[in-house]
């Protein structure tokens, strides 16, 4: 199963307090808070790890098919800028994070040799056009015959027919951006 989650940073910075109080008490580990206020840039250490959290999140929860609220249960830990994982309970979830001036994108997966297609799309509003025409690219099967359905826990999977044809996705937006991740269900 995959994640993925999005931040746009300019409306993180305008929008979102998280130097209001109890906002690290209640989102991070006291590892991930020390680590955020030691940090050369906290607001760039927040909002990493909100967003690996929240692409682990996504893929745990299309695994146990189950929601919960629990963000200090899930645990980051950075192997270098941009790569990592996520812990919870017994399970880890692996992070590669795409960083910009404007937005940073996680995609989490259950183990590191996982194949995703992955997209950062400047308009939220063209996702699922912008989705089905990478599948159209991946499958050969034309974009207006991919029809997409949601799990019991609102996961998207896309199917030709009755044919499913991706194993896991995730769609996120937020502000001007949105990104989409899948793999295919043919692939191991």
């Amino acid at each position: 199963m995959i994640g993925n989650d999005i931040v746009d940073l300019q409306l993180a910075k305008s929008q979102s307090n998280w130097q209001r109080k109890g906002f690290l008490e209640k989102q991070f580990t006291e590892e991930e808070q020390k680590k955020i206020l030691n940090s050369k840039n906290p607001f760039s250490l927040v909002w990493l790890f909100w967003s690996m959290k929240e692409a682990a999140y996504k893929s745990c929860t299309q695994k146990i098919e189950k929601r919960f609220f629990a963000p200090q249960k899930l645990e980051c830990t950075l192997t270098n800028e941009n790569e990592g994982f996520v812990s919870f309970e017994d399970k880890k979830f692996y992070t590669t994070t795409f960083l910009s001036t404007f937005y940073l994108c996680t995609i989490a997966r259950e183990t590191q040799e996982q194949i995703t297609i992955f997209s950062a799309i400047g308009s939220p509003k063209t996702i699922d056009t912008d989705l089905k025409k990478k599948l159209t690219e991946e499958t050969g099967i034309l974009s207006e015959e991919i029809e997409k359905r949601k799990t019991a826990i609102g996961a998207p999977l896309f199917y030709h027919r009755k044919q499913l044809l991706t194993k896991s996705c995730s769609i996120s937006h937020h502000g001007n951006y949105g990104a989409f991740a899948f793999t295919l269900e043919n692939q191991s």
